[in-house]
């Protein structure tokens, strides 16, 4: 198998982990265009709880925070990004309100309709977009709001290459209202869906990654597991700029019914 077609859960997770680590975010995504999500959620006040799942080190989790009164607790399942999550929290003096746990998106400890929102930017196919859609539903109080942001082909119809690229490692990919048809039969009324800008993935995503690459080959130099990684990371890059007019991610924001 070479690294253009190696799933990235086949390279060593710990590496991964550091490699992220250095990154404000670990997926395509904005200030602006967090900011924009959280206008379709109505009616937040001091006393909503959040959760934002897959928070990774918590670049947009602290966009929410200062954008929102509620009490949010970020959930990651790399103790490293919740550590850089809470010491982010204090650098921006938000530790009444916002508190990061290490946990399993799988396995989460939160009680049943306790949550007024569910955030989870760029992490939810972890778990699948089906299964998280209707796994996390319990967490939340009726009328309680899920956005989340996927990975989503634009047109019905792709080349084989990029086709191929996400079915071996995504095969849930699918097209923008096969997306929303999946969150209505999750229990949900489709509130909003708006794709993410090419700077999202250009600017906040991928630029931030040539200097960690630079650095992290330094320190790894000769270990065939980090160079096959940042290999990996740069055919994915390449992926996007040759076919971005065919896919990208896609905020979809639902609200949970009767």
């Amino acid at each position: 198998m070479n690294n253009e077609n190696k799933s990235i859960h086949e390279f060593d997770f710990q590496l991964i982990c550091e490699y992220f680590s250095s990154l404000e975010r670990q997926g395509p995504g904005s200030p602006e265009i967090t900011i924009k999500a959280l206008g379709f959620i109505p009616n937040l006040t001091e006393k909503s709880r959040i959760a934002d799942i897959g928070c990774g080190t918590g670049g947009q989790t602290m966009i929410l925070a200062q954008n929102t009164p509620g009490n949010i607790t970020g959930v990651d399942l790399f103790p490293d990004f919740i550590e850089k999550f809470n010491s982010n929290v204090v650098k921006l003096n938000l530790q009444k309100r916002v508190k990061g746990l290490s946990e399993d998106m799988k396995h989460l400890s939160f009680q049943n309709e306790t949550l007024d929102l569910i955030w989870s930017e760029g992490a939810i196919y972890n778990i699948g977009f089906e299964r998280g859609l209707t796994d996390w539903r319990k967490f939340l109080k009726t009328g309680g709001y899920i956005a989340v942001s996927e990975v989503s082909w634009f047109t019905n119809e792709r080349p084989n290459e990029i086709n191929n690229f996400w079915m071996e490692h995504y095969p849930e990919i699918d097209t923008i209202s096969n997306k929303i048809a999946q969150m209505q039969k999750a229990g949900y009324i489709p509130e909003a869906s708006f794709i993410l800008p090419e700077s999202c993935w250009t600017e906040y995503f991928y630029a931030p990654q040539k200097k960690a690459q630079e650095e992290f080959l330094k320190k790894y130099a000769g270990n065939q597991t980090a160079e096959n990684y940042i290999a990996f990371e740069r055919y994915e890059m390449s992926m996007y700029e040759k076919y971005k007019a065919f896919y990208g991610y896609v905020f979809y924001i639902g609200k949970k019914r009767e």
